[in-house]
């Protein structure tokens, strides 16, 4: 046998022998799943081991996280959850959408670490392609292709002492997966064109949008490297999930492009504040922060209002809860604001009407004289306005 996964190959043989053969390849393949049983529960254990603290630092609730802004439940377990990662050793896995920090969240675990003093460096893993990825990380030795006329140390070696942040992890190519876990398993690495492992003392953090869990299940992502990295798992909340922060994160990124620019900090009006509020930023805290940057440029008083947003902003439908009836109606009456439409009390009147009779003939199942009872209108009034606002079927249901 010449590959790991190859079986007994001898020509045909008679029939006790084939028997034996087939034994024997059988017995290859229980061998080989072992290994492999034992190979997963050992990174698990090895895992589950750096876990332990690091001695002689200050009490996870005596650490600022600065940087990390928010006071909503969901943003109080993560930075509290920050704290406490910082204080192992442990490698870190960051997961979350787009845009909700994660860099941040890295650099603060950094801060508050005993690798504080030491470099940090990110990488992206998504940015660069199989062979260029490899030689950052890894580096090489002089020689090693044409143009390597000097030895590069690559970014393991590079952040030793320190904390390399390995962002878009689930985005690595198979080889470069290959290569981060024998790096992570033996806290060695190999430049290119070396013969020789050069040890690292660099904690990794590894960030990702992906769930890597269904990328396993997909075969895009090793199981066995997943588990390296989840150690100390992350998650980031978006911002749909912290929307009572976004009052204060306005103030700050508004705080923030006005001393970069160096002009005076603009304020939004207590509607134009709402308004975002009930937004869905798909983009997240870096949309809200594009945002603000824009405001600051773009707005034509120090008081930003509703009319003062971006088009494709003014014409989005609030994203806010549905038993929050009457949030969702000052959203859509500053939406309708926003864009100019005439006559917004006779627009939303209609709205409301038709939902009202629409809604009561279906508790009566289309008998008008109760539908009207329980709305507490006439009669001649509701067969009116079935007619006046078109509502479907509004002959069909008025059977008495």
């Amino acid at each position: 046998a010449t590959g790991e996964d190859s079986n007994i190959e001898v020509p045909q043989l008679p029939r006790e022998l084939e028997r034996l053969k087939g034994g024997i390849n059988t017995l290859l393949d229980r061998l080989r799943h072992a290994a492999e049983i034992r190979r997963l529960r050992a990174a698990e254990d090895d895992a589950l081991a750096q876990r332990e603290p690091v001695p002689d630092l200050p009490h996870p609730e005596d650490l600022p996280v600065n940087g990390l802004i928010g006071t909503s439940p969901t943003m109080l377990t993560l930075c509290d959850n920050v704290r406490k990662a910082s204080q192992v050793m442990a490698d870190v896995l960051v997961v979350g959408e787009t845009g909700t920090g994660k860099e941040l969240v890295s650099e603060a675990i950094h801060r508050l670490s005993a690798r504080s003093t030491g470099p940090f460096i990110t990488i992206n893993c998504g940015a660069l392609d199989e062979n260029l990825l490899m030689d950052t990380l890894f580096g090489h030795v002089k020689g090693a292709f044409t143009e390597a006329r000097a030895p590069r140390k690559g970014a393991f070696l590079t952040a030793q002492g320190g904390t390399l942040m390995l962002d878009e992890v689930g985005n690595a190519a198979p080889k470069v997966q290959q290569a981060l876990l024998r790096a992570l398993s033996t806290r060695r690495i190999r430049p290119l064109g070396s013969d020789e492992d050069v040890p690292f003392d660099t904690r990794i953090i590894a960030a990702t949008n992906r769930n890597l869990e269904k990328a396993v299940e997909q075969g895009m992502f090793r199981q066995d490297l997943f588990y390296r990295l989840n150690v100390v798992p992350l998650r980031m909340p978006s911002l749909r999930e912290r929307r009572e922060d976004i009052p204060l994160l306005t103030r700050h990124f508004l705080q923030k492009s006005a001393r970069e620019l160096g002009v005076e900090t603009k304020r939004l009006s207590e509607a134009a504040l709402k308004y975002l509020s009930g937004l869905d930023f798909q983009g997240n805290v870096r949309q809200l922060e594009n945002l603000c940057h824009w405001l600051t440029v773009m707005a034509p008083g120090q008081q930003v209002e509703i009319g003062d947003l971006p088009v494709e902003l003014r014409e989005a439908s609030p994203a806010v809860l549905a038993t929050d009836w009457e949030g969702a109606l000052e959203g859509e009456v500053d939406r309708l604001l926003a864009r100019g439409v005439p006559d917004v009390h006779g627009v939303l009147a209609q709205v409301f009407e038709r939902i009202l009779i629409t809604r009561a003939l279906a508790h009566t199942g289309g008998r008008r004289i109760e539908a009207a009872q329980a709305l507490g209108i006439g009669r001649n009034t509701i067969t009116r306005k079935i007619a006046e606002l078109g509502i479907d079927g509004g002959k069909e249901h008025a059977a008495e």
